[in-house]
């Protein structure tokens, strides 16, 4: 079943006060339970006309009774409007009733509450004010902060702070004193009452206006995903025939089709899928140190046959884009040209939309005359604010910015903390895979953020409904997976001329030529043989080599590359490299990214690296400019002797371990891939910028830049307790 509570906040469209009131029975609504006092009268009232509890006995509510989990249960999932004979996945609890398992396994499949074990529900245990605060905040679909750690109520501790500030924050429920909110205290039924009734809003919200997206971001020229791609769009569209079509840009780059055919192939496509808008990722600007400059955006840009929007990005200095550039939002927008934000009619409501490009930009790519605003944030509520004196009060910011990128240059959960009036943003540039919407920014006007990973291996989908006031109170949405789609006909047609052309030049020769094969050794069984996932190769020092070069022309400061053994999958046999043996090495269209780390961060790092030696490790990774020795007889964890990069005249300096440094990598690696915690941390902190150069692209110019190559190892990776250099030979 379709998950009601993917749909976060208010579950409004399926669930409305009328709905449940019609399940009230008759004698509900004339209690005389003796035990109500005035405090809690209006919130008994409430639940009982909407059916979601009755008292203990004719003439007692059960006020001051603790209330059991199972009990709680059920009151939630009959506040949700979740059906007693519904079909849900059974939560695999052994300890849980038959009169409360229909509200369990529907709370469980939803994520509203979860078991003290994977077989007990503890169903019979009363709930506390602290649990009930998780359950409640899950169940309303708040905004949850899930940075705060502490509140002001000093029983509150921090696995449970975010649930209880986020109930604090929406009036739902206070502290029993100024400085406890009785935690541990077992909430009682008359509790509960007060705490659905005040939470009336965020469950029972009536819908006004609904409307559906479908959104793309970074596909990186992967024009051979689209033809599936467009038969998952037509599928969308037919049971929903309004809905809106956006990108959130980097259509630019990445494989021999950006390079062939600079967009050519890519906008065809697109145009037979109708989109109805995009914005600029920064790839979008790579050609512009060309002679040419961005003669190929120009053309990309004329030849769609619908808009693009970016309100923080400046065109006006560059004459190609002269009468295209419109510094205005337009209510009647026309293809191929650039506004600073757009008005869509949806079902018949105005839907403002807009665009932003991060400023990174300015720094990977290539924009020559085209400037960017210093605050995207400032942009954003312009846009926001002009959308407002049109009458438009449902915004969409289709943003190029990242969801959680460098929060000191720009990002979707910075954007929508900051500004006030975004319901909806598209994002892209981090390649984030949302699976599920995610809800940001305040819980009286939230904002819903959303992402479909890259390359078009996911259509995503969102679902978003507004109040009369234009203020998102329900949504649902996800990730359609494109792989097992059928091909749309009419798109392999479009493609057919291209592939052929592409798959000509993947058989043409780089101009590089193996004096030897350049092997990609693996050890099997062996312990004792050399392998690509635990030695160094000369494979991997040229890839590393080519990473650390083109690193170095963004980020002078870069001192290392590394390259993990398990993204190297194959050798090039001895003779011309061909630019289809170049692919074939690095097949998964890996970018360059490059990572602000501590010397400890990397050291830490390779002792991952070589932990599980002799056996293979396909996180083992190989290097350039520096040289890593480690003591394999030592326990895992343990082994790094020491981690030094080279200097400019070809000697070592070893890395301390408070001091900072630029390396590169790919961005699989720089998020954390292979187990590489240490790196996850760095991403998650905003220390990661991912270039968006392809690796396989940057490891050919390495090539060519040799030229006659003659494979060797130079003592980059040494195991002193071999006493010699591990080689790959």
């Amino acid at each position: 079943m379709t998950n009601p509570l993917k749909n976060k906040k208010f579950i409004a469209s399926a669930v409305t006060a009328t709905a449940i009131a019609a399940a009230v029975s008759p004698a509900s609504a004339d209690f005389v339970f003796t035990d109500v006092t005035e405090k809690y009268e209006e919130a008994v009232q409430f639940l009982l006309e909407n059916g979601i509890t009755n008292g203990v006995s004719d003439t007692q509510y059960g006020t001051h009774q603790s209330i059991k989990r199972q009990d709680a249960a059920i009151m939630i999932a009959r506040t949700l409007g979740f059906d007693p004979d519904g079909e849900y996945e059974d939560s695999g609890f052994t300890d849980v009733p038959s009169h409360a398992k229909w509200a369990v396994d529907a709370l469980k499949e939803s994520g509203v509450i979860d078991g003290v074990s994977a077989t007990q529900f503890d169903s019979n245990s009363y709930l506390t004010r602290n649990q009930t605060a998780k359950v409640l905040a899950n169940a309303a679909g708040l905004v949850v902060d899930e940075t705060v750690t502490t509140t002001k109520y000093s029983d509150v501790n921090a696995a449970f702070a975010p649930y209880v500030d986020a109930l604090i924050d929406s009036g739902i429920t206070q502290g029993k004193t100024e400085t406890s909110f009785g935690a541990y205290q077992n909430t009682t039924r008359g509790e509960m009452a007060l705490f659905i009734e005040r939470a009336k809003d965020y469950f029972f919200a009536e819908v006004s206006f609904e409307m559906s997206i479908m959104h793309a971001n970074d596909t990186h020229a992967r024009v051979e995903n689209l033809p599936k791609q467009v038969t998952a769009i037509n599928d969308f569209r037919t049971e929903n025939p309004d809905s809106l079509l956006l990108h959130a840009g980097d259509v630019f780059s990445g494989t021999l089709y950006f390079n062939e055919f600079e967009g050519e192939a890519d906008i065809k496509l697109m145009n037979l899928m109708n989109f109805d808008a995009m914005t600029f990722g920064n790839h979008e600007f790579d050609l512009g140190s060309s002679p040419e400059g961005h003669q190929a955006l120009r053309d990309f840009v004329t030849a769609a046959n619908f808009p693009f929007v970016s309100s923080n990005v400046d065109f006006s200095a560059d004459d190609l884009f002269e009468g295209l550039f419109q510094t205005q939002i337009s209510s009647e927008p026309e293809g191929g040209n650039i506004y600073t934000g757009i008005v869509k009619e949806v079902n018949g409501e105005q839907v403002g939309i807009f665009g932003l490009t991060t400023k990174d930009t300015e720094d990977i790519s290539s924009p020559g005359l085209i400037t960017f605003s210093d605050n995207y944030i400032a942009e954003a509520q312009r846009m926001v604010d002009e959308f407002a004196a049109m009458g438009v009060d449902k915004v969409v910011a289709l943003t190029h910015i990242g969801y959680n990128d460098n929060p000191a240059v720009d990002n979707d959960l910075e954007l929508a903390a900051g500004v006030e009036g975004i319901d909806v943003i598209v994002g892209g540039h981090t390649h984030t895979s949302l699976e599920e919407p995610y809800l940001a920014g305040d819980n009286s006007a939230p904002t819903v953020i959303v992402q479909a990973g890259e390359y078009g291996n996911s259509l995503g989908t969102l679902d978003v409904g507004f109040d009369e006031n234009g203020v998102v109170v329900s949504y649902d949405g996800g990730l359609i997976e494109i792989g097992e789609q059928a091909e749309d006909p009419e798109a392999v047609e479009i493609l057919a001329p291209y592939k052929e052309q592409v798959e000509a030049v993947q058989q043409a020769e780089t101009g590089a030529v193996a004096l030897a094969p350049l092997e990609n050794p693996r050890a099997g069984d062996d312990l004792t043989a050399p392998s690509v996932r635990k030695n160094e190769t000369p494979l991997g020092n040229i890839i590393t080599d080519g990473m650390l070069n083109k690193a170095r022309e963004y980020s002078p400061d870069a001192i290392m590359a590394f390259q993990n053994g398990g993204g190297i999958r194959e050798a090039i046999d001895e003779g011309p490299i061909t630019v289809g043996e170049v692919i074939s090495v690095l097949p998964f269209g890996n970018t360059l990214a490059t990572m602000e780390l501590t010397g400890a961060e990397i050291k830490e790092a390779f002792e991952i690296s070589v932990g599980n030696y002799p056996n293979e490790n396909g996180g083992f990774l190989h290097v350039s400019g520096g040289q890593v020795r480690f003591d394999s007889s030592q326990p895992a964890g343990e082994r790094v002797v020491s981690v030094s990069y080279e200097e400019e005249d070809g000697t070592f300096t070893e890395l301390e371990d408070a001091e900072t440094y630029t390396i590169a990598t790919n961005a699989f690696t720089a998020k954390g891939g292979d187990g590489y915690d240490v790196f996850a941390d760095a991403y998650a902190e905003g220390r990661v910028t991912d270039l968006g150069l392809s690796d396989w692209e940057n490891f050919q110019e390495e090539l060519v830049r040799l030229g006659e190559i003659t494979p060797e190892t130079e003592g980059r990776i040494v195991n002193i307790n071999e006493e010699t250099v591990v080689e790959g030979e």
